[in-house]
């Protein structure tokens, strides 16, 4: 161990927003966005998991309005204005989502559609996902998707977690997500 690690941890904090897209609050994805929240609180970040299962957030309506009268706010006033600030000051963004059906759920897509409005999180620089499933093989969409999004918006990506059903509130899939946080 570094031997001012106290001292490394409170120069090099940062800003995690996590969010949790399922709706099962003690389900899968749930206990691997509160893990990585763990670990990384137990390093010093200062960390926001925010469940947007249970938001109430519309799609983007591809309207423009924040393209021109809006300056970069949304028109539409639902709960995503609650996440608005929370992703502006965030310098690390963890989506964690369980997979129905091959890519990312519903309930994470609409905080991302709406990110539009913004184009990209100012502080954010790097980013993470967590992902459940019952079944082997049905993580490619989504991954796709996360690369996406960090190439678009020129962010690290610090790496993927899965955890199909005989790997779900393992201690493998616990180490897997401690290694990545550790990797901020």
């Amino acid at each position: 161990m570094h031997p001012n690690w106290q001292t490394f941890k409170k120069n090099y904090n940062m800003n995690i927003l996590i969010l949790q897209a399922s709706p099962r609050a003690k389900g899968n994805t749930a206990w691997m966005a509160e893990e990585y929240k763990n670990a990384a609180e137990a390093a010093g970040h200062n960390v926001t998991l925010v469940n947007v299962s249970h938001k109430h957030i519309a799609g983007c309506l591809a309207c423009e309005y924040c393209h021109g009268k809006g300056n970069g706010a949304c028109i539409q006033k639902d709960d995503m204005q609650e996440l608005y600030p929370l992703m502006a000051e965030a310098e690390v963004l963890v989506l964690a989502a369980p997979i129905y059906y091959f890519t990312l759920c519903a309930q994470i897509q609409a905080p991302i559609q709406r990110m539009y409005c913004v184009n990209a999180p100012a502080k954010v620089k790097k980013m993470a996902l967590l992902c459940s499933s019952y079944s082997p093989g049905v993580y490619d969409g989504a991954m796709a998707e996360f690369r996406d999004i960090c190439n678009y918006w020129h962010v690290e990506n610090t790496g993927v977690v899965t955890a199909k059903i005989d790997e779900q509130k393992t201690d493998a899939t616990r180490r897997k997500i401690i290694d990545l946080v550790s990797e901020l």
